[in-house]
């Protein structure tokens, strides 16, 4: 396939203004200006984009896509009875005919980071997926794709009478089960070791840095917690929401600790968004912080992602680095750059052609490609 006459936003080695992309096999093969464009190029297939824009297919880097239905009686997010459920699999809660799938697509989303809720601090695995497809585990790009933890006031009064009913609470839950975990992984290999046991099991990859720990923080004090507990144990750490970042954006570059922002469309409906801003994507960004933007999905709908990069241009961060936010950092936040995010030779061929640049409020979605297929 071939698709000619765009700006391609190639997320890695510039813009070229007037470009085409070649696919084959599934993958990116090649990218440049119309003037290199092969003259024997014969593919099975040409898009014209017609001076619209192509990109990489968008990524949301936090959601709860497929474990969140339509109506609330379809809420599969949180396993409310217990603190600590490390040993939940989003992949097994997934639905992939969920309808927000569709909207994902129609709206340039070709991949998202979807897993449990945050009501319980250590909430389980979460999975990254194509948005297309009938079968989860083929639509998997990775799986587990990171640990679910969570600070804050949600983990807080949910498990009356066997849960953490103060942050000093939730963190020390926290530290405990990391503890028994690296005790658990450290005598498994012996004779005597300890019986299998999948809670601690799910922790071994995460208390040995394979496996990365995504915590839910808002306040700038939760946010510091996390990296507390990521310094004590060797965690992997992403932050994800920080809405209070911009008062720590220093803090957090010299930590080098990446941070998904958002949603940010949505009202203060908490006291811990109190300090909300839409130019804390922006106030991050500039102190050298890597940044990604999600949705948090149902929080604001999956469609409006792009919206939300928007959002985060106009209130300071540069175009292109709010386009990098939900394609190129996002992939790399999330240990997959190498295959996703940009349209460098041999990425996957998931792509998204506008009829204008994304961040004009009437450009529209006329194609989308995943693994170089048109799913709309």
């Amino acid at each position: 396939m071939l698709i000619v006459n765009g700006v391609v936003h190639t997320m890695e080695t510039g813009v070229i203004p007037q470009g085409f992309v070649h696919i084959q096999g599934g993958r990116i093969a090649r990218t440049g200006p119309m003037s290199d464009l092969p003259k024997d190029a014969g593919p099975d297939s040409l898009i014209d984009a017609r001076g619209g824009h192509v990109l990489p297919g968008f990524i949301d880097a936090h959601c709860h896509l497929g474990l969140y239905g339509a109506v609330s009686q379809e809420d599969d997010l949180n396993e409310s009875p217990t603190p600590c459920t490390p040993q939940l699999r989003a992949l097994d809660g997934v639905d992939p005919f969920n309808q927000y799938f569709q909207e994902a697509r129609r709206a340039g989303v070709t991949c998202v980071h979807t897993g449990p809720g945050s009501a319980n601090p250590i909430a389980g695995q979460s999975v990254l997926l194509k948005t297309v497809g009938t079968v989860v585990d083929q639509m998997a790009v990775l799986d587990p794709a990171a640990m679910k933890f969570a600070l804050g006031e949600n983990p807080k009064g949910i498990h009356k009478g066997h849960g953490p009913a103060t942050r000093m609470a939730t963190a020390a839950v926290i530290r405990e089960t990391l503890t028994q975990a690296l005790n658990y992984d450290s005598n498994r290999a012996q004779a005597d070791g300890p019986g299998f046991d999948a809670r601690l099991d799910a922790l071994r990859p995460v208390v040995a840095g394979r496996l990365s720990a995504h915590f839910h923080a808002h306040r700038a004090d939760d946010i510091v917690t996390a990296v507390r507990l990521s310094k004590e144990f060797g965690l992997d750490l992403t932050v994800v929401h920080g809405t209070e970042g911009h008062l720590i954006a220093d803090f957090l570059a010299k930590e080098g600790i990446p941070v998904v922002t958002g949603p940010f469309l949505m009202d203060r409906g908490k006291p811990e968004l109190g300090r909300l801003t839409m130019e804390n994507t922006a106030i991050l960004a500039r102190a050298g912080v890597r940044v990604a933007i999600c949705t948090d999905h149902p929080e604001t709908p999956i469609g409006l992602l792009p919206l939300c990069a928007a959002m985060a241009a106009r209130a300071g961060l540069d175009p292109e680095e709010a386009l990098a936010a939900i394609t190129v950092n996002a992939a790399r936040i999330l240990g997959v750059g190498d295959r996703l995010g940009s349209l460098a030779p041999g990425r996957d061929a998931d792509l998204v052609v506008m009829d204008g640049h994304p961040f004009q409020w009437d450009s529209k979605v006329v194609h989308v490609l995943i693994d170089g297929q048109e799913v709309i």
